[in-house]
């Protein structure tokens, strides 16, 4: 692109590429990550001359697009842009811009994108490639993630600074001392320390939590859930095996307290029920028992009982058989639970994508 009436078509292109340079290292100075429109980012990203490459983050920050993960997106882009901002290894080779949907919606339909956040790189020369976007479902928005894409396509090594949080080191000092307090409160009766319930419940919070995929999102960082900007659709369960909302994390965690909760149900209520059917043979088990009883009287009934070749044991296989059988019946019961919930979760899956 230059100037059809210069006579000097390079030293033409040079110029205009050293006042686009220069635009970039003055907004690049005030801000780490400069905000562009649809001029902007025709002008400074398309438009050739270009020596140098531009990482562009394409959101919907508005408070009315209500994307959470594009405010969470954005917290960890601004990290990645200060540390390369404010590092020795700064230059005019790369820029960090960010495109808004309700700045720059014509961008957004040039380009047909449908979603948020996107991010990708414009290299210096030639077009972007698949590889030039960046895999956000897969490999998550956190910065070091994104200082690894940067580098591969790049060959720009960021290192990643994050400003101190000293909310966890806070949380945990009044995590201490509560618990030091409550120990020197009840310094002569620690009793409730060798609980073996209490501790046996923690256990089960911990495993159900870490079953759950709750460390997965503690790692990268998920939002609750996903609200379709277009249509306002609100998603709890993510459409990809490679990724989860925290909502579908509890959701899974409710399912597992409960087919828990029904298997300890079945089993212990069963077993309670075998002896309480070792311990009395009438009614409900043996209607025909307790009509000889009845009919007999008690010592003729107590005469058989001591009789270990009387049909009291005959009777015993019995109850015992129908004991199983029973057991059988609620076990393909909760198999049939199961089933509908495997159903209602892969509609879930279904649906969300």
């Amino acid at each position: 692109m230059h100037c059809p009436h210069c006579p000097f078509p390079c030293l033409c292109v040079q110029n205009l590429l050293s006042e686009k340079v220069d635009q970039m290292m003055e907004w690049s100075s005030r801000r780490s990550v400069v905000r562009m429109n649809g001029d902007k980012f025709r002008r400074f990203v398309k438009a050739p001359p270009r020596n140098y490459s531009v990482i562009v983050m394409f959101t919907a920050l508005q408070p009315q697009r209500q994307c959470s993960v594009c405010r969470q997106a954005n917290e960890e882009y601004q990290v990645l842009a200060n540390s390369w901002r404010y590092s020795s290894a700064f230059s005019n080779k790369l820029f960090f811009t960010v495109v808004d949907y309700d700045e720059g919606a014509d961008v957004f339909q040039q380009l047909n994108m449908n979603s948020a956040p996107t991010f990708m790189h414009f290299p210096a020369k030639g077009k972007p490639k698949r590889a030039d976007t960046f895999d956000l479902q897969r490999i998550g928005f956190a910065s070091e993630q994104l200082a690894k894409w940067i580098a591969d396509r790049t060959d720009v090594q960021i290192r990643v600074f994050r400003p101190p949080n000293y909310s966890g080191t806070i949380a945990l000092a009044l995590l201490v001392s509560l618990v030091g307090g409550l120990l020197y409160l009840r310094r002569n009766n620690l009793e409730f320390i060798y609980n073996k319930t209490g501790w046996a419940m923690a256990a089960l919070c911990v495993v159900f939590a870490m079953t759950s995929g709750q460390m997965w999102n503690h790692i990268r960082g998920p939002p609750y859930a996903h609200k379709n900007p277009q249509n306002g659709q609100v998603s709890y369960i993510h459409g990809s095996s490679q990724a989860q909302f925290v909502a579908e994390s509890h959701i899974i965690l409710l399912l597992i307290i409960c087919l828990v909760g029904l298997g300890l149900v079945v089993f212990f209520f069963s077993f309670l029920l075998s002896i309480f059917r070792s311990k009395y043979h009438g009614y409900p088990y043996s209607e025909k028992r307790q009509k000889k009883r009845s009919e007999d009287g008690k010592e003729a009934v107590d005469e058989e009982d001591n009789n270990p070749n009387s049909s009291n044991h005959h009777q015993f296989l019995i109850n015992g058989w129908s004991h199983l059988i029973n057991t059988l019946m609620v076990l393909k019961c909760l198999y049939q639970m199961l089933q509908s919930i495997s159903r209602m979760y892969d509609f879930a899956l279904f649906y969300a994508r």
